[in-house]
């Protein structure tokens, strides 16, 4: 007689739009808008992510029948561009070594370092049975092919636990994230805070606004417009010229994003002298915020904090949202009240010597990203913290 498992079985799907949506977010859940069939639809049909960026889809489909039992987003990559998760120094150790690191698997929401679920597991399925038959299945698709490793970025903390246990490798890092502790207003979040930074907040909300006409505009749903868009896009370019040489997102993701999900979008734009000059692209969770993308065009004093820290915080407490997550690194967004929170990866690695090598630098990464984490706490601004 057949064990549950063995009357699953796993395929293999080349892009987002060989799922249906509906088995997709069923899987995924409706909490958090990076894991929906829109969002994987929006950069693969963009071309964003796709085989001519680097970004090949193969994700892996676990099948009980006709149903769908669950999902790993996977993509067959050689680069380790748009990850948020550096392993540039592993590779070209290996390849010192005469290995071959590209190309590699890679579970991630493409451009995205926002911790969520990436075994998408259908409700009425054991998560941890089709963990293990989705996380068996990638290495063996990595060991029958020749690919040197296969990496899951951004996991939630439960994923990262069940999986280390099953030997994948475990690798640390920290965000700077907002919690709401039941304020009604950003005035009570002033008032946790130790007075110095009060008077450091508002003195920043003022200066990105007064004397220089700025206006603030916080658009969502049908108040969006193609000009809101058009405008965001200049500036998410200008700066992405700047700071990454090639951005990762085009008009047609903007475009896809604004037809399937404009009501889970927050974009908070600033417009001067009659121009859109600066614009923080959001996605709004079930109780989460999720800051991704920023840009200007002018820059002016105090106007990054406003439009992608302080405006977010505004829409958090106004909407009941537990967190604002405001994206990767950035201390200082310790003084603006966002505070160290871990985040996880998890890597398989075939090779038994860089294994070991990996594993011991990993050890003390983790070391290092905890204490590190402490001290920083140690300096956050609110009152309690300070014995006030």
């Amino acid at each position: 007689m057949e064990s549950p498992e063995q009357q699953l079985r796993i395929e293999i799907a080349r892009g987002v739009a060989g799922i249906a949506a509906a088995d997709w977010d069923s899987c995924a859940g409706p909490d958090n808008p990076f894991v929906s069939h829109a969002f994987f639809t929006c950069v693969e049909a963009s071309g964003c992510a796709s085989d001519q960026t680097g970004w090949a889809p193969h994700h892996l489909v676990l099948r009980d029948g006709a149903t769908v039992a669950g999902i790993l987003p996977l993509y067959l990559k050689n680069h380790s561009r748009g990850e948020y998760v550096f392993d540039q120094g592993w590779a070209q150790a290996l390849e010192r070594a005469g290995g071959r690191y590209y190309p590699k698997l890679q579970s991630a929401v493409p451009f995205t370092p926002v911790t969520g679920p990436r075994f998408l597991v259908a409700p009425a399925f054991d998560r941890a049975v089709v963990e293990r038959l989705l996380a068996r299945a990638a290495v063996d698709i990595a060991e029958g092919n020749n690919i040197a490793t296969l990496h899951i970025t951004f996991p939630t903390e439960g994923e990262w636990q069940r999986l280390g246990a099953e030997g994948f490798l475990q690798r640390t890092d920290r965000q700077f994230h907002w919690d709401n502790q039941g304020y009604g207003s950003f005035d009570d979040f002033l008032a946790a805070l130790a007075s110095r930074k009060r008077k450091q907040i508002r003195k920043e909300r003022r200066e990105a606004v007064e004397g220089n006409g700025i206006e603030i505009h916080a658009l969502t749903g049908d108040a969006l417009r193609p000009e809101h868009w058009a405008a965001f896009e200049h500036c998410y370019l200008a700066t992405g010229a700047v700071k990454w040489g090639t951005p990762y997102l085009n008009s047609d993701f903007f475009r896809r994003l604004h037809e399937t999900m404009r009501d889970r979008v927050l974009l908070v734009m600033a417009r001067r002298a009659g121009r859109w000059i600066a614009g923080a692209l959001n996605l709004i969770g079930t109780d989460t915020l999720y800051g991704r993308n920023w840009g200007c065009i002018e820059d002016h004093p105090c106007l990054h904090f406003e439009v992608c820290y302080y405006q977010a915080i505004d829409f958090a407490i106004a909407r009941g949202l537990t967190r604002v997550e405001a994206g990767a690194q950035g201390e200082h967004k310790l003084a603006r009240g966002y505070v160290p929170r871990e985040t996880y990866s998890l890597h398989w690695i075939g090779d038994p010597g860089f294994r070991r090598a990996v594993d011991d630098y990993l050890r003390r990464e983790r070391e290092a990203v905890a204490a590190e984490a402490d001290e920083l706490a140690d300096h956050a601004p609110y009152r309690h913290e300070e014995g006030r």
